[in-house]
């Protein structure tokens, strides 16, 4: 079966405004919602968006992160369905 992009759903979404570093919750057709982690977007020169993997994490980034992970995992609970 192949990738269908109009599956795919982004739920919730967070962005460090100073690493530009995305955090998401994302769920493909009626599978689970699932954490993401990356990318990373940035401004060019010119003024346009632009993305590239979240790679390694720096202390900023994960500084960030823990802040909000309680936030995240709250959202993320109340998307899973009950089993």
């Amino acid at each position: 079966m192949a990738f269908d992009p109009e599956k795919d759903q982004v739920l919730q979404k967070w962005r460090c405004e100073e690493t530009g570093l995305v955090i998401s919750i994302n769920q493909y057709g009626d599978g689970d919602p699932k954490l993401q982690i990356g990318p990373r977007v940035f401004v060019k020169k010119d003024g346009t968006e632009s993305q590239r993997k979240a790679g390694r994490l720096s202390l900023e980034d994960l500084l960030w992160f823990y802040e909000l992970i309680d936030d995240v995992r709250d959202e993320l609970m109340g998307l899973i369905k009950p089993a």
